[in-house]
């Protein structure tokens, strides 16, 4: 089974991220990318749903261990490649012409987060998973796009206090700062809440889609244009 696969339920969507802690390298970037080019090419699906496999886990984000191998190696240009990469992950979720739902399983954390920001609206288990930001303890700088991405999802108030301490938040606290749609009790009810809630969806992709491309539109520029100044000399870790 493919490190991310996808199913329908009748129009909807359903892409399943299968790989434990579903850790971000460049194998997951493709695989990713290519799952959503299968479900942007059904006119038919009318919304998606982003979820785990794992009972534990949505997604821990970056592999670093990984990424180590790959600076021990001076493989720096599959490195910038993964960004490069894992950039279109997100445009292709932020321009998706249906919307896009993250149904968060487990926890959520680093560029986990950020992928769930990326996604137009979030459920949330409240029984089990924490969503975080640890890179200010790790020394891992967001991109510029990265910022925007989150900046979309989460208020800016919130979005301090979470980017700058590295606290650890459920479903709960995020529920009551309208960063999630729900926080669901159980695993059982989370699906079921929402898939319902992107059945409720059935507007046409096209207008679906211009919202999305100018509502994002910074998001996509900051993406485009500001993130290279980081990645080209792989500025993405402060040792100080």
């Amino acid at each position: 089974m493919p490190i991310v696969h996808w199913e329908k339920n009748g129009s909807v969507a359903v892409i399943t991220m299968d790989n434990d802690e579903n850790r971000h390298n460049i194998e997951f970037a493709d695989t990713l990318n290519t799952v959503l080019e299968e479900v942007a090419s059904d006119p038919s699906v009318t919304a998606v749903l982003l979820t785990s496999k794992s009972p534990k886990f949505w997604s821990l984000g970056i592999d670093v261990d990984w990424i180590g191998k790959q600076m021990t190696n001076g493989s720096f240009d599959t490195i910038k490649a993964f960004m490069y990469r894992m950039n279109e992950n997100f445009k292709k979720i932020l321009l998706f012409p249906a919307p896009v739902i993250a149904v968060i399983n487990g926890h959520a954390f680093g560029n986990g987060a950020i992928l769930s920001c990326a996604c137009d609206f979030r459920f949330m288990r409240a029984d089990r998973g924490y969503f975080c930001f640890p890179e200010v303890d790790l020394g891992i700088p967001f991109l510029p796009g990265m910022i925007e991405i989150i900046r979309k999802a989460i208020p800016q108030y919130k979005l301090n206090e979470l980017k700058m301490t590295g606290k650890r938040a459920d479903a709960k606290e995020l529920e009551a700062h309208h960063v999630i749609e729900r926080a669901c009790p159980d695993t059982a009810t989370l699906m079921a809440d929402a898939l319902s809630f992107a059945q409720g969806f059935n507007k046409k992709r096209g207008i679906f889609a211009e919202h999305k491309k100018r509502m994002y539109k910074q998001v996509i520029d900051a993406i485009d244009n500001a993130d290279p100044e980081f990645i080209e000399p792989l500025f993405l870790f402060v040792s100080d």
